[in-house]
């Protein structure tokens, strides 16, 4: 099958690694000129998958049409606040033919839509799917067992990407809670943020596991309360991926966390973002205006917002904890 992945960042690198594994026609599009040069030259990016050889088989490409056209499956692998911009620029090269698979994660600002939403407005497309769950790319990169979960109302995307994708590494969990299974991937990187505030402040596993607990309950009453499953709440969407991102220090939002909490400095906080694409504080806007929208009081995220946008000490979250 031909694949087109949209983004080379990380994890759009390691699915078109994956894709390519399981005998299909890759072909990547970047808009940088050097990164696309780079690519093609040395087929590694250190900076991002270190150790990982990219297979010579594999296309870079700026021309996005190249990248959309004639696909059977494309890919959305970039940061969500771009997913709007890429769109207009994919839009005269897709059909009604193909399948999109949404790999990016967040809600966008200011409308509070959903990046199914974002993708909506352009096409519409019956066969959209979601994908998420507990896995980094240099673990996808490196061939270790993944879970995650492909969320779709098309069973015709479903076998398409089942078929595309699945092999001895991957396992896929099918779900048809697209909503479900995106407040999950969008929520868990602003809880990663709180986990790793708590891990700066030397707050022991028990309080953490604690406030993942408790989390958890929160994205659930969210779920539910804008029409979503849940349960799906227990996937591998939802606490498979709060598990990983919420422990472990290869996580951008945690470690932006741990920062806060040990009281870095605003030119600490500035470098790391200068240097790291944390989605988790783009997300916090989004889900703090979804939620006020939907008249839901979910103190952890108003707290974890007032501590990231309005300086609020990160010794509010035991306060929070306490209360509860």
């Amino acid at each position: 099958m031909k694949i087109g992945i949209i983004g080379t960042g990380a994890y759009g690198l390691a699915l078109g690694i994956s894709f390519h594994d399981s005998g299909n026609d890759v072909i990547m599009w970047t808009k940088f000129e050097d990164e696309k040069t780079d690519l093609c030259n040395k087929r590694c990016d250190d900076s991002k998958l270190p150790g990982i050889i990219i297979p010579k088989e594999i296309e870079f490409t700026n021309d996005i049409k190249k990248a959309v056209i004639n696909q059977d499956l494309i890919i959305m692998a970039i940061p969500a606040e771009y997913v709007d911009e890429t769109m207009k620029l994919m839009l005269p090269h897709l059909n009604a033919k193909q399948s999109l698979c949404i790999a990016s994660k967040g809600i966008e600002n200011n409308t509070c839509a959903l990046l199914t939403d974002i993708v909506n407005r352009y096409i519409h497309l019956d066969k959209i799917a979601v994908i998420a769950g507990p896995s980094f790319a240099i673990d996808i990169a490196s061939k270790v067992p993944i879970g995650l979960a492909l969320a779709t109302v098309s069973s015709e995307t479903e076998d398409l990407i089942k078929r595309s994708l699945a092999n001895s590494n991957i396992r896929l969990k099918t779900t048809d809670d697209v909503l479900g299974v995106e407040i999950c991937s969008a929520s868990k990187n602003v809880i990663a943020l709180a986990v790793g505030m708590l891990v700066g402040m030397n707050l022991p596993e028990s309080t953490r596991a604690m406030f993942i607990t408790d989390a958890i309950h929160d994205i659930k009453r969210l779920i539910d309360k804008l029409g979503g499953q849940g349960k799906t709440i227990m996937s591998y969407a939802g606490f498979g991926d709060l598990l990983l991102t919420c422990t472990s220090n290869k996580s951008r939002n945690f470690c932006y966390g741990q920062l806060i909490g040990q009281s870095s400095t605003k030119d600490e906080l500035s470098s790391y973002l200068d240097h790291h694409t944390v989605e988790g504080i783009y997300t916090l806007q989004s889900l703090q205006q979804l939620i006020m929208k939907n008249n839901l009081e979910l103190p952890i995220i108003d707290c974890i917002y007032q501590i990231v946008f309005n300086n609020q000490d990160p010794k509010s979250l035991l306060t929070l904890l306490n209360a509860r």
